[in-house]
């Protein structure tokens, strides 16, 4: 009889650690080049408790790619911080690609992923308001320092904080999540990036956006161009059929 409890609860057990696993799309390899557009602004959540900071875009060195990551160009790439327990890695790292909604990780200190809700919250972001410029090199504009900041507040803001029963109640400046969880921010343009938040009511442009991810570095999102499984069947197809052709004469 005990012998039988112990097989199912091992079943369970395995069950239970299948469906919870992170599904990892493909890897990207890159390494850290800098900051784009970033500023300073004081931080609480996510493990820091009013620590000034810098924030905003960040620029890596994408230099390989297999499965989603292909589709990742090779070359300087920007991306957003959504891990603020972590630091960001140093030399050449290979980062997972996942879902956002599975990210950050590790999980344990949100107890799971960010969830779906966050992470169409992130898209719409994403979609709305982010600006290549912030890292396209040289000098950034004073507004454009602080449109990035207000941009990783808000991404921050997404991440750590219950979700709002609607969007206007976001606000970076104030913790509204019980617990040791939650984010608010002070000394940044916190008009506009609760401005962005918001407005953001489903009814906006939508990034496809990814995380990567690396246990032991900090997680980013990214957005990606991943074609439709429509778009890769057709695209076979016509490689069928041209070779098809070439054999035929």
């Amino acid at each position: 009889m005990n012998t039988k409890i112990t097989v199912i609860a091992a079943i369970v057990l395995l069950m239970s650690v299948q469906v919870h696993a992170t599904t990892i799309y493909g890897t990207v390899t890159m390494d850290y080049t800098g900051f784009g557009a970033s500023d300073s602004m004081t931080v609480w959540g996510g493990g820091l408790n009013g620590q000034s900071v810098t924030v905003g875009a960040l620029t890596f060195n994408k230099t390989n790619g297999t499965g989603d990551g292909q589709y990742l160009d090779n070359g300087s790439i920007g991306v957003f911080c959504i891990d603020l327990l972590e630091y960001v890695g140093s030399g050449t790292k290979t980062y997972d690609v996942i879902m956002p909604q599975d990210g950050p990780r590790p999980t344990s200190f949100l107890g799971g992923g960010m969830g779906q809700a966050k992470a169409d919250y992130l898209s719409e972001l994403w979609g709305r308001y982010y600006d290549s410029a912030w890292t396209s090199g040289g000098t950034y504009t004073t507004q454009q320092k602080k449109n990035a900041e207000a941009f990783a507040a808000a991404v921050w803001e997404i991440v750590y904080e219950d979700v709002p029963s609607a969007p206007m109640y976001w606000d970076v400046t104030v913790d509204s999540t019980l617990g040791g969880k939650g984010f608010k921010a002070s000394n940044l343009d916190y008009q506009t990036a609760n401005s962005w938040l918001r407005s953001l009511n489903g009814t906006g442009p939508m990034a496809d956006l990814r995380a990567l991810s690396n246990l032991g570095s900090q997680d980013f999102i990214v957005a990606m161009n991943i074609p439709e499984p429509a778009t890769i069947a057709l695209a076979v197809l016509g490689l069928f059929l041209v070779s098809k052709r070439r054999i035929a004469k």
